[in-house]
C-alpha cells in the first residue's frame, strides 16, 4: 500500500497505549490513516484517541485483550461498524521477561507466547478477510530475538521466532491477493517494555538491564516502518544493531553468541 493509498485508509495497531504502538498511530494518523487504536489499558487509550483527534486524525479506542481470541474479533467489528473497512494491521502489543530458563516458571513463558505469538495470531486470524478485501497489509514486530538467541529470554525469543514462522508463511497465502506481510526486528527502542519485564516468577524485573547498542527513539522506528510497509518489504531491520546482529548470526553463529552472551549475560548471576 502506497503513502498516496494510505489516506483515509484503516489501521488497526495493538499496544497502541504507549511506546512504540503510539508513534505508530501518529505516524499513520500523520498520513491521513484513520487510527483503530487496540490495548488493555482504557484510561491511556482515551488520552491517546483524544490526542490524535486534536490534529484532526479519526481515531477509535478499543480497549481489549490480543490473548482471548472473542476479544479480537469484536475490535474487528468494532473497527467495521465505525469506520466501515480495515486496511492495515500492525502487531505491536507484546510483553517480556528476563530470567534464566532454571529459575523460570512454565507459566510465565505461556504468558510471553500468549501475548506476543497467540495475539497476533488471534488478531491476524479475525482481521485476514476484510484485509485481503481491501488488498492491505499486515506487520509483526518482532525483534533480534525473532532470529538469534538471547541470553535470559527464552520464552521472549521463542515467541518472536514463531513470529517469523506464522508471517512468513502467510505470506506465502495472502501476498497474491495483494497484501504485503512485513516482519519489523528492531533491537533496542526507548518503549518501556524491558523496564515492564518480569522475572522467572512473573514479579517485574529487579535485575537492571543492559542494552546493546544505542537505543532508538520510538518516533524513529515508527517512521521507519511505515516507509517500508509502504515500499512493500518483507522484512525490516531498522537500526545498526539489528542489522549487525542479523550477518553476524548468520555468518558466524558462534561468535555471535559468544558475543551477545558476554553483553547481556551481566543481568544474571550464576550464569555460567
Amino acid at each position: 500500500m502506497t503513502r498516496r493509498e494510505l489516506k483515509s485508509c484503516v489501521v488497526l495497531i495493538t499496544g497502541a497505549a504507549g511506546g512504540l504502538g503510539t508513534a505508530l498511530c501518529q505516524r499513520y494518523a500523520a498520513a491521513g490513516a484513520r487510527i483503530a487504536a487496540l490495548d488493555l489499558d482504557a484510561g491511556k487509550l482515551d488520552t491517546l484517541a483524544t490526542s490524535l483527534r486534536a490534529t484532526g486524525a479519526e481515531a477509535l479506542a478499543l480497549p481489549g485483550d490480543i490473548t482471548d481470541p472473542i476479544a479480537c474479533k469484536a475490535a474487528v467489528a468494532a473497527t467495521l461498524a465505525h469506520f466501515g473497512a480495515l486496511d492495515g494491521l500492525i502487531n505491536n502489543a507484546g510483553i517480556s521477561h528476563r530470567s534464566l530458563l532454571a529459575d523460570t516458571d512454565p507459566g510465565v513463558i505461556r504468558r510471553v507466547m500468549e501475548v506476543n505469538f497467540f495475539g497476533a495470531a488471534n488478531l491476524t486470524r479475525a482481521a485476514l478477510a476484510q484485509i485481503v478485501a481491501r488488498q492491505g497489509f499486515i506487520v509483526a514486530i518482532s525483534s533480534v530475538a525473532g532470529f538469534s538467541p538471547l541470553t535470559g529470554r527464552t520464552g521472549y525469543a521463542a515467541s518472536k521466532h514463531a513470529l517469523h514462522g506464522f508471517f512468513d508463511s502467510l505470506r506465502s497465502e495472502v501476498e497474491s491477493s495483494g497484501v504485503g506481510v512485513t516482519l519489523v526486528c528492531p533491537s533496542f527502542i526507548r518503549t518501556g517494555i524491558g523496564a515492564a519485564a518480569t522475572d522467572g516468577s512473573g514479579a517485574p524485573a529487579s535485575s537492571p538491564r543492559i542494552t546493546v547498542g544505542i537505543e532508538s527513539s520510538p518516533k524513529e522506528i515508527a517512521q521507519r516502518i511505515f516507509d517500508a510497509v509502504a515500499a512493500g518489504h518483507k522484512l525490516l531491520l531498522p537500526d545498526a544493531t539489528a542489522r549487525k546482529a542479523w550477518w553476524l548470526s548468520r555468518l558466524a553463529p558462534g561468535l555471535y553468541a559468544r558475543i551477545m552472551k558476554r553483553r547481556v549475560g551481566g543481568e544474571f548471576s550464576g550464569l555460567p
